[in-house]
């Protein structure tokens, strides 16, 4: 009877836990939950009954007429620059992700490994998030238009580089593909504050007693890396990998963005392509998202029977 008694209130105990930090989180996240329902929920709704519509200025407002599916087969079958467009976003979010995460990663790894100054070094590479909207951020912007601008030159930028010329008598399209990664690598290191940070919390959170373990079963460094840190990081690396994907899908320099922005300014019928262009865009964003998910699910061992 004691027994029960204890049990009992020692699950009473861990349910009102559970409840006190279940408030807690909805408190924090209130301010945000706040503001989504207030600013964003309803332009959100909008847009996507806007996409279905025809709107144009006159001198009392909008004229908003149905449309159907109009707007969404002139985007996909006759608008000329829309799906190379979304294929460009594809071609820049896919690589630039991977990019950002192993640069990410390698860099929080080192600076876990720091023992003096590590506060600072954080804050040193953390500091672009903070002047990320500022005029220092739309310099490189625009000095960035000018390196697409040209872009054509790219090719024989890195010529005399010896590694890149091994690569090029193989597979002159790798050394391209590399050489535009060297060419954003500023714009690239811009995006990997907050995930290092993010992977620092997570290295910081793996028990310390796994390493130690493996030390004295004889394991390297590098079997440490691969079996337990690699692991034990795969939930923050999908965090990571969700917010790079989100942030790149708000890269104002994108095709996309262009396109969108042209058909905002067009007082005469563009409001409705504007929203189709935003609408798919948000989907093909989720789209990899989801992706993303499904390649970082923690996959359950296959079940061996023994007979």
């Amino acid at each position: 009877m004691a027994e029960k008694k204890a049990k009992r209130t020692k699950s009473g105990r861990t349910v009102g836990y559970e409840k006190r930090q279940n408030r807690l989180g909805y408190a924090f996240m209130a301010p945000w939950i706040i503001g989504f329902m207030l600013f964003t929920l309803f332009p959100f709704v909008a847009t996507i009954a806007l996409s279905f519509c025809n709107v144009s200025t006159n001198i009392t407002g909008y004229d908003i007429t149905f449309a159907g599916w109009s707007n969404y087969y002139t985007a996909f079958f006759r608008n000329t620059e829309f799906v190379p467009a979304l294929g460009s976003f594809l071609g820049m979010v896919i690589p630039y992700t991977f990019v950002i995460l192993v640069v990410s990663f390698v860099m929080a790894y080192l600076l876990n490994k720091i023992k003096v100054g590590k506060g600072l070094m954080r804050t040193i590479y953390f500091l672009p998030v903070i002047i990320m909207s500022g005029p220092v951020m739309s310099q490189i912007l625009d000095r960035a238009d000018e390196t697409v601008q040209a872009a054509q030159g790219l090719y024989n930028g890195y010529q005399g580089v010896f590694i890149l010329d091994m690569i090029r008598s193989y597979s002159p399209k790798i050394a391209f593909f590399m050489e535009g990664i060297f060419d954003q690598l500023t714009m690239i290191l811009w995006f990997t504050g907050i995930p290092i940070v993010l992977f620092v919390s997570g290295l910081q959170r793996i028990n310390a007693s796994l390493y130690e373990a493996a030390k004295i079963d004889m394991a390297n460094e590098w079997q440490i890396l691969w079996k337990i840190t690699i692991p034990m990081i795969k939930p923050t690396a999908l965090v990571a990998v969700i917010f790079t994907i989100a942030q790149l899908g708000t890269y104002d320099t994108s095709a996309i963005y262009s396109l969108i922005k042209t058909a905002t300014n067009n007082t005469n019928g563009g409001f409705g392509f504007a929203a189709t262009y935003s609408w798919v865009y948000c989907i093909l964003v989720l789209i990899v998202i989801g992706a993303a998910c499904l390649l970082f699910k923690e996959r359950k061992p296959k079940r061996r029977d023994i007979w």
